[in-house]
């Protein structure tokens, strides 16, 4: 990606010099641009490492935090190509890995050129790379991944301006995946605040409907009771942040309800920015926004609502017990 900066620059420079208007694209959007590739990569290699049936399981911290071949190398991929082509930008992974060299098949130097044409809004246009932080989930769903749940399964590349969300790349490398062989495997959602969000077909759950998205395998009392308190028409059970966000902007839910710790910055910094361009709202469930700045503790500790609309409904319905149990941070 170097060749590309150094062509940009020498562009704006002939451009400035011959008193023109310089057209070089602005830092986020070609980090946008390039992680909208970068992203895509890691699915493929997700889908690759599920193909071999090697998936190379460990248990972080239980049965519930899993890790695979597919988290580890998805997070090398992404780490090292977005550092090759940003070195300022600060980026956050969710895996601890060791420090090592990484194979050049796994680096993705490209970026997606219709993103490059799009303007970026007035606010971020003079971003430097060092004020930028990149939060990364490599696989988000990994139980699901190891279930068989594919549809549940994303990738997600957040990224953030003084502790704001201010774009992302989500991609479900396993989309399509029971339509059978014809069809295209995976896609990729993206957007960027002031500029709106692409790849998908926005809906709203049908008028007075309130369906709750939520944990299926991290549930507990506080979860259940906060759920019961929005009183749902029904409620739906499925693993990862990045699909229970989709499904909000998709209109296949009206609410996001999580009242407990468990969800990382990583998993909620791509999906609040892309919900957000759409009009939508993450918070903790004080009604509190989450900080995305490079020095902030990693866990949500006050748990996840989110909402395409109405959020003030929701967040009004939260037990206080529950608020009394989750300290905002």
């Amino acid at each position: 990606m170097i060749c590309h900066t150094m062509h940009d620059n020498v562009s704006a420079c002939l451009s400035v010099s011959a008193g023109v208007m310089a057209s070089s694209p602005a830092v986020l959007m070609r980090l946008v641009a390039s992680a909208y590739t970068v992203a895509e990569k890691a699915g493929t290699i997700v889908q690759k490492v599920l193909q071999s049936g090697e998936l190379g399981i460990v248990e972080k911290t239980g049965a519930n935090d899993l890790q695979t071949l597919a988290d580890r190398l998805a997070q090398k991929s992404i780490c090292a190509s977005l550092s090759k082509s940003f070195p300022k930008v600060t980026i956050i992974g969710e895996e601890e890995l060791p420090a090592e060299d990484v194979e050049e098949e796994l680096l993705e130097t490209g970026h997606n050129s219709l993103i490059l044409q799009k303007s970026c809004p007035d606010q971020y246009a003079s971003l430097k790379e060092e004020e930028l932080v990149v939060w990364v989930d490599p696989l988000d769903g990994t139980k699901e991944y190891t279930e068989g749940l594919l549809d549940h399964v994303t990738v997600l590349i957040g990224i953030a301006y003084q502790g704001t969300a201010i774009a992302g790349v989500i991609n479900q490398p396993f989309y399509n995946y029971q339509m059978g062989a014809g069809a295209s495997l995976g896609r990729t959602l993206w957007g960027v605040l002031g500029l709106g969000a692409f790849g998908f077909q926005l809906q709203e759950v049908p008028d007075g409907k309130r369906i709750i998205t939520t944990t299926r395998s991290h549930s507990n009392k506080l979860v259940i009771d906060a759920v019961q308190a929005m009183e749902p028409h029904d409620v739906i059970r499925v693993g990862g942040a990045g699909n229970k966000i989709i499904q909000l902007v998709e209109g296949k839910a009206s609410a996001y309800v999580f009242a407990s710790p468990g969800c990382k910055k990583w998993d909620t910094c791509a999906p609040e920015a892309i919900l957000h361009a759409v009009g939508g709202k993450l918070t903790d469930m004080h009604g509190n926004a989450y900080r995305y700045d490079a020095n902030v503790k990693h866990m949500n500790s006050a748990g996840v609502l989110a909402t395409l609309r109405n959020h003030e409904y929701y967040s009004s319905r939260v037990p206080q017990a529950v608020l009394q149990a989750l300290p905002s941070d």
